[in-house]
């Protein structure tokens, strides 16, 4: 069984996550894990501004 994930399976998922425990440890994960959230977040809302600034210049343009 294939994941849409760059066609990674079960298997490739499972040793790359043991390779992480492994380099970083148990207690340092939830801190990667955190930051990865928070730039998530982050790159979400600066799509969600870029696409609120370009429907305020069509309508601004639309109005002239």
């Amino acid at each position: 069984m294939k994941l849409l994930f760059m066609g990674l399976g079960m298997q490739e998922i499972l040793v790359i996550a043991l390779v992480v425990l492994l380099l970083f440890g148990g207690k340092k994960i939830p801190e990667l894990m955190r930051g990865l959230g928070k730039g998530v977040k982050s790159f979400k809302e600066g799509l969600n501004d870029l696409e609120e600034k370009e429907k305020k210049e069509d309508t601004k343009k639309e109005n002239e």
